[in-house]
């Protein structure tokens, strides 16, 4: 069964920082590229984030680029989100998502983002 687990989120001042994490099982992480995206209260799914499944290579949403960093760890099955400079807009529930098709997701972790 595929399992996708995430953690780290929390209620943070405006420019502070996260970071996510989400375990992953029940395939080959290293195999698939993976994503973060988010749900903002109201508002439908936005993709944030991607990278390869060796690691190399990344890509951004407009709205986050230069301020959040995605990362793996295929030895530990784990993918990462570094958000710095956050701002109330981020402020999300923050899901890791499978493959191009963003296909299963895991049940997400909230980011409140105020003060």
């Amino acid at each position: 069964e595929v399992q996708l687990v995430e953690s780290g989120g929390g209620l943070v001042q405006p420019g502070g920082s996260l970071r996510l994490s989400c375990v992953a099982s029940g395939f080959t992480f290293s195999s698939y590229p993976m994503n973060w995206v988010r749900q903002a209260p109201g508002k439908g799914l936005e993709w944030v984030s991607i990278i390869n499944g060796g690691g190399e290579m990344t890509r951004y949403a407009a709205s986050v680029k230069g301020r959040f960093t995605i990362s793996r760890d295929n030895a530990k099955n784990t993918l990462y989100l570094q958000m710095n400079s956050l701002e109330p807009e981020d402020t999300a529930v923050y899901y890791c998502a499978r493959g191009v098709d963003q296909s299963p997701r895991g049940q997400g972790t909230q980011v409140t983002v105020s003060s």
